[in-house]
């Protein structure tokens, strides 16, 4: 299936990144803005337009997008590295610049340093401002303009368009712009990042229903409403040799109507109507895949209690869902707590050390990294640590994390504790 990504930045980086192409049949739909402070607008025309995945010419409109809580697909920034520096103090000299006496902002100093020692280049009288969430425009030019009037700086290299424009009337600037090779690398990741979150919306989603009066034995006596129950899932309704109802959807549809596996409206309808009542939805690759694992979830939900809900997944994941699952999602005390942990199979301790870090943390998000870091583990079981929460609708992925780094982003995901 074809994908569309959503290009967002000033009117001339997205037409560089439009020019640069894309990989496979994907498409690239332009959003440009005439000033950063547009982004958000821009962004609500983007998720409008159904694009699929959102990619930034730069940090500030996606750190914009990301403080706003927009970011509800897949979404990326390509990363000014130090190859692109390299290149715009190359043409400085070239014009017979004094380039031992700059300000750069947005870059990290280590990125910056690094490239500078790199090229035989004196760093001591090189002034950089790294971004943060919160940096604005004018923040930027009264950085540059500090610089010189403070330190002597000669030049101000900047990452933000209008910045550049700004400073352009009272100092010699520079604005850099993504090289060809970090556009095409970062729209290589975010299509792939794309399309395995379709994948996974495409995965078989069986479920089975069990409610008091279900038998092969007696069909007359099985609940008459159960169908209209279920329409809001999109799905198909049958029947099993043991009498139990199969319900075939898709991930993405429940994924959706669970509120992202917290709450399944189901089981409030089927609780008004008999004692007891468990559902079970299994998420699998293939139909027997699912219906193994909706076996697995319906008897775990008998397990729970006399109306609970289950979804499970490979590699042992199983979500309880459901209205008294539900409040797990702001545990505000112990109690709370250990049902979050219940749900999401984590150890209370375990989350109760991520309720730390967040309250902790400075970070508009947390990665793999960081949990890892904090717990003492390593990325990989951070990974699933997070995966787990992700499921559950408690880790939120609002973006990814870039630092001129290749390879695949960090997710950086919100915690909702």
């Amino acid at each position: 299936m074809a994908l569309t990504v959503g290009v967002i930045g000033p009117e001339d980086l997205v037409q560089k990144v439009l020019a640069a192409g894309a990989p496979g049949a994907t498409q690239l739909l332009g959003l440009p803005y005439r000033h950063e402070d547009e982004t958000l607008d821009v962004v609500r025309e983007a998720t409008a337009s159904g694009a699929d995945a959102l990619l930034f010419t730069g940090v500030v409109p996606h750190a914009l997008a990301a403080q706003a809580g927009l970011l509800d697909r897949p979404a990326m920034y390509v990363p000014y590295s130090g190859a692109t520096l390299l290149r715009a103090l190359v043409e400085l000299l070239r014009l017979g610049h004094d380039v031992s006496r700059v300000s750069i902002d947005t870059l990290q100093r280590g990125e910056v340093v690094e490239t500078l020692t790199e090229a035989k280049l004196p760093t001591e009288h090189v002034h950089v401002l790294p971004y943060r969430p919160g940096l604005t425009g004018d923040d930027l030019v009264a950085f540059h303009l500090g610089a010189r009037d403070k330190k002597g700086t000669r030049v101000a290299i900047t990452c933000l368009g209008s910045a550049y424009h700004a400073l352009d009337n009272e100092t010699h600037a520079v604005r850099l712009a993504p090289s060809r090779h970090s556009i095409r690398a970062t729209l290589q990741s975010l299509v792939l990042t794309a399309s395995a979150a379709h994948s996974g919306d495409a995965q078989v989603a069986l479920g089975i229903v069990d409610v008091p009066g279900d038998s092969a034995a007696d069909p007359s006596a099985a609940d008459s409403e159960l169908a209209a129950d279920l329409a809001a899932l999109g799905g198909s309704l049958a029947r099993l040799p043991d009498g139990q109802r199969l319900v075939v959807t898709t991930r993405g549809v429940l994924e959706k109507t669970s509120e992202r596996f917290t709450r399944l409206p189901l089981l409030d309808t089927l609780a008004a109507r008999h004692e007891s009542a468990h559902v079970g939805f299994g998420l699998g690759r293939t139909a027997a895949e699912a219906e193994s694992l909706a076996r697995r979830a319906v008897n775990r939900a008998r397990a729970v209690g006399p109306v609970a809900g289950v979804v499970s997944m490979r590699d042992d994941v199983d979500i309880v869902v459901g209205a008294d699952a539900a409040d797990g999602l702001a545990p505000a005390g112990p109690e709370n707590l250990a049902l979050l942990a219940r749900r999401v199979g984590l150890n209370p301790q375990t989350l109760d050390k991520l309720r730390e870090l967040v309250a902790a943390s400075e970070a508009e998000g947390l990665t793999a990294q960081a949990v890892a870091e904090h717990l003492a583990v390593q990325q990989r079981t951070a990974r699933r640590v997070l995966k787990r929460l992700e499921r559950a609708g408690v880790a939120v992925p609002i973006g990814s994390q870039q630092q001129g780094q290749t390879g695949r982003p960090p997710i950086v995901y919100r915690m909702r504790f």
